[in-house]
């Protein structure tokens, strides 16, 4: 099989790493992603099929260069059938290193299968240990369930095991020290990212958001870190922990952006493109697909966009837009 032309943008940064959100539903009502009553969901005759994902993803990989899939949300593991896509995906004649990024409910149940089916790790979101903050921030009282996952991908060899926490100014940011003592004792890899104005309700404030710096600070307030710096184009900044082979991470979306070296690409639940994560237009590749388009007008479809990604973000700019869609119904 001849090696696909690399997907490359204007700019010269070239795209391995496709974000593909398998459902914009969700089992939680986190605080600072969306409302109480929860959001609309898409109806399910517009979220793409399984044939659909398997041929968009070969289009990637074998066309486009793409090597890494990360299976995202909303909610992943509500996806029915989830160990069977990932098999489609990692049985594909350029099979993808496969991940997934969840909340750790239901983990516990399929964290075997889905190691066994071919996925390679796992990223689960865990903003606090305390249960009664647990059950305020999510809306759920489901920390005990996320734990049980943790441990179960863990055991499957879902390695490395990242925990994800969102501090946020006076709500979490008290256990930045705690959830990284609880990763190093439990042999997972902790990483703290800066919330980002992608909350359904707008409601997103930057003087609550807790920088990078601030992070690192309290941190440096309990353990030595040795600067690991960051591992190839991964978002997060690493650090290793004096005296163990711990490393965390801080992805500094607003304050340290990486959009110079950014990889990504991402593809909603229903079939659209994005370039950015921030990006305010889509490609509507679910309509190729059900229009009958063949693999050559798809890949043209996946170029033109790359070709219009902007610099960055501009989360900082007075210019900034928000993106229409909030994280839960983009994918993260």
């Amino acid at each position: 099989m001849p090696r696909p032309h690399p997907l490359v943008d204007r700019f010269g940064r070239i795209h391995t790493d496709l974000r593909l959100s398998l459902t914009d539903r969700c089992n939680l009502r986190c605080s600072y992603c969306m409302p109480a009553e929860g959001l609309a969901w898409l109806p399910r005759d517009e979220v793409l099929t399984d044939d659909e994902i398997v041929r968009l993803v070969a289009v990637a990989t074998e066309r486009l260069g793409i090597t890494e899939v990360r299976l995202t949300g909303g909610e992943p593991l509500v996806r029915r059938g989830l160990p069977a896509l990932v098999a489609r995906l990692a049985g594909l004649p350029r099979a993808p290193e496969l991940s997934l990024t969840t909340n750790g409910i239901g983990l516990a149940r399929c964290a075997s299968a889905l190691r066994e089916a071919g996925l390679s790790r796992v990223n689960v979101s865990l903003d606090t240990l305390r249960p009664d903050r647990f059950a305020a921030l999510t809306r759920r009282d489901r920390l005990p369930d996320v734990l049980a996952g943790l441990r179960a991908a863990r055991d499957a060899g879902l390695a490395p095991v990242k925990v994800n926490a969102v501090p946020v100014r006076g709500v979490n940011d008290d256990e930045i020290a705690a959830l990284t003592a609880f990763a190093v004792e439990n042999g997972y890899r902790m990483r703290f990212i800066e919330s980002m104005p992608l909350d359904a309700q707008g409601a997103w404030e930057r003087d609550r958001m807790v920088t990078a710096e601030e992070i690192l600070d309290r941190l440096g307030e309990r353990f030595t870190l040795v600067p690991v710096g960051r591992e190839d184009n991964a978002p997060a900044e690493e650090w290793r922990i004096a005296g163990t082979d711990a490393v965390v991470g801080v992805i500094a979306s607003v304050t340290r952006p990486f959009c110079g070296s950014c990889d990504r690409v991402r593809l909603t639940a229903d079939g659209q493109l994005r370039n950015c994560l921030f990006a305010t237009e889509e490609s509507d590749l679910r309509a190729l697909l059900r229009g009958g388009a063949n693999d050559a007008v798809l890949e043209a479809a996946w170029r033109a966009s790359i070709g219009g990604k902007g610099p960055g973000h501009a989360i900082d700019s007075a210019g900034f837009r928000r993106p229409d869609r909030p994280m839960s119904a983009i994918g993260g």
